[in-house]
């Protein structure tokens, strides 16, 4: 065989080109703001419950010594 019929076969092995839903230019700064605004919506459903309930102290609590330690 000569050199001009020693061609690659080329069947299967074309490559298209991958199309991305987003450009990756952009990728990361949609992330970022998808973080922000999820953050933002547990921010928001955190502080609009009722106020927080006056519990028992710990175990450990002394309230002595926070007195002299405020005044």
């Amino acid at each position: 065989m000569s050199k001009k019929n020693k061609k690659k076969n080329q069947i299967g092995k074309n490559v298209q080109p991958k199309k991305h839903l987003l450009d990756p230019k952009y990728l990361n700064t949609f992330w970022t703001t998808l973080v922000i605004i999820i953050l933002i919506i547990f921010f928001i459903i955190n502080n609009t419950n009722e106020p927080a309930e006056q519990g028992p102290y710990p175990p450990d609590y002394s309230s002595t010594t926070t007195n002299t330690i405020n005044n």
